[in-house]
């Protein structure tokens, strides 16, 4: 059950992020399970186990194919995967005792490192089946966080993810018990080396979560100040959202020649990219890619990239891209709105954009239209589409409303751009002491033009 995986894009992006690919004929195979919450994820033939709950047998199938698509994403060669039929997962392996010694039988024969499962497993599920197995046993969960280490590239990417994979695992080691909890240190090691006598390893991580959440409310801050100048210019903002690999990225470098990397695998952007862009009409607006979302993403990621997702909740218009080659839009669709309502932005007017349109069967455009009438089909790959959602961002954005008639000296030629960057000008029309421009434009723009109104408020003309 693997998926192709084509590079798309040869930038040094994309070379740098070969480079942190996993180095073969490495050991995986645990000695001590104590030592789980310092390993890395090194996966390289792995086994994908699933357990079907409810849902029909094409959704249980769908589920373990993206799971695949995450696990090659992450470096992995998916050497086999099964899906095991419950009402709930086994309590005590998540497949139960019979089925795990099959996995063990499995994963010997085909000399895997690793067993990948399809959900979050508690940190007993973890280690009981880890010792039926005798290999590295990961959830999706961990999975995912494992990516999202590999491709962040900015300081503020790095910090979310160490802090997400930091939430992940702490109540893993409270869980785990005493042997989780051993001394960070016990003497020895000259000055400086004891912090505490004997401060455990719970602590430890404590402390780094709390240093990490001043950086990221540091970070948050300088990222207010420029949204901030952003809101004082009156510029609209728009963001593109959608499913991870929907073509988000490629969708924001056709609008706005942004150049940012496009990659044929999950979670190739997590670091947002604004653009300046302009409506047909010439209004200007800024235009932001963000983090593709995934069904069952980690609640630890949704709360540390919170600062980052600022940009989704702030906007004025949502760009909803789905990709129209996925069998199941509708269940895209729905995956993404769940997080967008976890961060409070499932109210802002949204565009939904059915992208790789030359590629989609009519019937899955017609799925998708029956729930959404007004969903566009473009195609960032071709163009095809997109005058037509530019069209659309310019109906949708929020309109000026205040209309004004002004007179602007020849030498604030400025003004006038900015008239006509961010209002919506009615007349225009030369005269002996300046432009004279009818138009709607916004609050803070009329205040600034009240010097030169042709009928200043409260004249009576």
């Amino acid at each position: 059950m693997t998926s192709d995986s084509a590079p798309t894009d040869g930038s040094l992006q994309v070379e740098e992020r070969e480079a942190l690919r996993r180095v073969a004929g490495l050991s995986t195979e645990l000695t001590d399970i104590s030592e789980v919450e310092y390993r890395q994820v090194r996966l390289e033939r792995v086994v994908l186990i699933g357990v079907w709950t409810s849902g029909s047998a094409a959704q249980a199938d769908r589920s373990m194919q993206e799971l695949a698509r995450l696990a090659e994403t992450a470096g992995a060669v998916v050497l086999d995967a099964l899906v095991q039929r419950r009402s709930t997962p086994d309590a005590g392996t998540y497949v139960g005792s019979g089925k795990a010694r099959e996995l063990a039988e499995l994963v010997r024969a085909l000399d895997a490192d690793t067993l990948i499962c399809d959900g979050e497993l508690t940190p007993g599920q973890l280690s009981q089946l880890e010792k039926v197995v005798k290999v590295k046993v990961v959830d999706r969960t961990w999975l995912i966080l494992d990516i999202f280490a590999q491709h962040a590239r900015s300081r503020e990417g790095k910090t979310q993810v160490e802090l997400a994979q930091l939430q992940y695992m702490l109540p893993r080691l409270r869980g785990w018990g005493e042997a989780m909890s051993r001394q960070a240190a016990t003497g020895g090691g000259g000055i400086g080396a004891l912090r505490g006598p004997g401060e455990t390893k719970l602590e430890t991580d404590r402390r780094q979560m709390a240093r990490l959440r001043r950086q990221l409310a540091t970070m948050s801050r300088a990222r207010r100040v420029q949204r901030a100048e952003r809101e004082r210019t009156g510029i609209p903002a728009v963001a593109i959202v959608g499913y991870t690999n929907a073509g988000k990225s490629s969708l924001l470098n056709r609008l706005t020649d942004a150049g940012v990397l496009v990659r044929d695998e999950l979670f190739a952007t997590l670091d947002p990219t604004v653009r300046r862009a302009r409506t047909p009409g010439g209004r200007e607006y800024t235009l932001s890619d963000t983090v593709g979302f995934v069904r069952h993403l980690p609640h630890q990621l949704v709360e540390a990239f919170r600062s980052t997702l600022e940009e989704v909740h702030q906007a004025d218009v949502l760009v909803h891209v789905v990709d129209g080659s996925d069998p199941d839009p509708l269940g895209q669709l729905a995956a993404v709105r769940e997080v967008l309502a976890e961060i409070d932005a499932g109210d802002i007017p949204q565009i939904v954009v059915v992208n790789k349109c030359e590629i989609t069967r009519p019937e899955v455009l017609a799925e998708v239209r029956s729930r959404h009438p007004d969903a566009l089909a473009v195609s960032a790959a071709t163009g095809a589409g997109l005058d037509e959602l530019r069209a659309r961002i310019d109906q949708v954005l929020p309109r000026p409303d205040v209309a004004v008639r002004v007179t602007v000296p020849f030498d604030r030629g400025d003004l006038v751009s900015e008239i006509h960057d961010h209002g919506e000008v009615i007349t225009s029309a030369y005269s002996d002491h300046g432009t004279s421009v009818d138009a709607l434009v916004p609050q803070w723009l009329a205040a600034r033009l009240t010097l030169y109104a042709d009928d200043p408020p409260g004249s009576g003309g």
